[in-house]
């Protein structure tokens, strides 16, 4: 059957057609991954103000570290985190997903090196214990991600040893005072709810000095569940510091995440917010994370950042 000069300039129109969309959808794909790829080197410091501190207290600075998912030839992270050193903070907290590399952690702790001169705590992710390995980025869609049972285990004993050899308190399942600037803050941590590990220790007991150190309550976690939160948080903490989240990592702009990794609302992905459970309030500081996984190396509307949180008391 013959076809009519009309309809085959028809055809080839609409072909022509659907061959410039899909021109236009694999460059918008490339740009939007090129974009990506520099994005996740564009590191920002937040910072925050927290009315928390008893009365009379100077300011006390906590500069918030999270996901930085190191891996060996970072120079521009290393020299970033280096440079965090000269904001000077009172005290750094670490909340986990250090490593994304089996040869990571000695990298790493010379990169922190400067900042382990300063007081810190520190809890694991579960990409201190085990590598990442390739997922398909709509999986998180899905649900909080799993870790696979054969993935490659890395040198969390030698990453918290570094860290515990600059002075650093290891918080895994573990609760402990430090005296700073004149303020008892006690200590309580978790092991990563990602994997299910969360032992909670409570909190440590009152001592002789706490009318001149008065004590502030400071949870220390990971991955920031629900339920988690709702422990501390129901448990008297004054503070509640976590990442996992990346921020949702690739985000919308003027929207913001997707998701979560977790069971928290996208809406609560990455800042300082607060959390409710049974008529008690605590507030939250959710980073947006410093890395990524190796194999998702990008991110979008969601740039890498540590969090400075000034604590003041209240005017």
């Amino acid at each position: 059957m013959a076809v009519s000069p009309a309809l085959a300039s028809r055809v080839r129109n609409i072909g022509r057609g659907f061959a410039v969309t899909a021109a236009a959808g694999t460059a918008a794909g490339l740009a939007a991954f090129g974009y990506g790829l520099w994005e996740k080197n564009q590191f920002v410091l937040r910072q925050e103000t927290l009315p928390i501190l008893p009365a009379g207290h100077a300011p006390f600075r906590v500069l918030h570290l999270s996901d930085i998912h190191f891996v060996p030839g970072q120079d521009t992270k290393a020299k970033w985190l280096e440079s965090l050193a000269s904001l000077e903070p009172d005290l750094v907290v670490n909340t986990g997903d250090n490593l994304s590399h089996v040869k990571a952690v000695e990298p790493l702790l010379k990169a922190l090196r400067p900042l382990l001169e300063f007081p810190g705590v520190f809890v694991p992710g579960s990409n201190d214990y085990f590598a990442p390995t390739f997922k398909n980025p709509a999986s998180y869609l899905r649900g909080p991600s799993k870790v696979k049972p054969k993935s490659t285990e890395l040198d969390w004993p030698r990453l918290r040893s570094g860290f515990g050899m600059g002075g650093w308190v290891d918080l895994t399942n573990r609760h402990q005072s430090v005296v700073l600037k004149r303020i008892r803050f006690d200590f309580s941590g978790v092991d990563d709810p990602h994997l299910n590990r969360e032992r909670y220790a409570g909190w440590p007991r009152g001592t002789r000095d706490q009318d001149n150190n008065p004590h502030l309550r400071v949870a220390v976690i990971h991955a920031p569940y629900q339920r988690v939160l709702d422990h501390f948080t129901q448990d008297g903490a004054d503070l509640l510091l976590a990442g996992h989240t990346h921020g949702g990592q690739l985000c919308i702009p003027g929207y913001g995440a997707l998701v979560s990794n977790c069971d928290l609302p996208t809406w609560r992905a990455k800042g300082l917010n607060t959390w409710e459970s049974r008529g008690r309030t605590t507030p939250v500081n959710v980073s947006g994370g410093i890395g990524t996984s190796r194999f998702a190396p990008i991110r979008i509307a969601c740039k890498p950042e540590a969090v400075l949180l000034t604590l003041t008391a209240p005017e």
